[in-house]
């Protein structure tokens, strides 16, 4: 494992997860780092002639400081319906295990500086029986950066999933706000709210409609040690 490989958890879905990621990435390699992504599982994903391609991990894969070897090294398990994981797999007939998604994340880790996997879903959406996203960065012991998407209702989400998170015992190195809504009332107010209550920096704010590699530009990495 590299020692610059974070885990990207958020609210919920749809707010910025891989945009944020797309933006550390480009982050970490204007520092003069070998930067990847991954997106160990997907659902939603369109059909190809190489198969089954997740938008999110195409983004994460273009992002990236080197062109990476087939598809499935950025993302081992895609699903076909846009639903939960755990039943979009079973739909599919996948069984969804950590140790295909870790082999993955090893063989990224042999060829590069840092490796930013982005999580489905929140912090406690079901991949299969008995098993949670959150167990990726707790069973691989990597920090966790957590995705505010700002929008009404923001705060109550982010408190409770940095609660889950620290009950898992892992780590919350930082947290990004990301300007989904461009018309949310009180943003400072709520920023504000974020940084007295949430115990880990933030590291920017994402502006609304900026592209990633741009948007990379606001975010702070010296709390990351890089």
């Amino acid at each position: 494992m590299t020692a610059r490989s974070f885990f990207i958890a958020g609210t919920d879905t749809g707010i910025g997860k891989t945009h944020a990621s797309c933006a550390l990435i480009h982050a970490l390699r204007a520092r003069g780092l070998r930067a990847t992504g991954m997106k160990p599982v997907a659902s939603g994903c369109l059909p190809s002639l190489a198969g089954l391609i997740s938008e999110d991990a195409q983004a994460l894969r273009a992002a990236s400081s080197t062109p990476l070897p087939d598809y499935a090294s950025s993302n081992p398990v895609a699903l076909r319906e846009p639903l939960s994981p755990h039943l979009a797999a079973a739909h599919d007939g996948v069984a969804i295990s950590l140790a295909p998604l870790r082999a993955a994340f090893d063989a990224l880790c042999a060829t590069h500086d840092a490796v930013v996997v982005e999580g489905v879903g929140g912090w406690r959406v079901p991949l299969s029986p008995g098993l949670y996203a959150s167990e990726i960065p707790r069973a691989w012991q990597l920090p966790v950066i957590f995705v505010v998407g700002l929008k009404l209702g923001c705060l109550n989400h982010t408190l409770l999933s940095i609660e889950a998170i620290r009950a898992d015992r892992c780590t919350l190195a930082g947290w990004i706000a990301n300007r989904i809504d461009p018309a949310m009332d009180a943003v400072e107010e709520n920023l504000a709210t974020l940084r007295e209550r949430l115990p880990a920096p933030c590291l920017g704010v994402l502006p609304h409609g900026m592209a990633p590699e741009a948007a990379a530009s606001a975010l702070d990495l010296a709390w990351l040690g890089v």
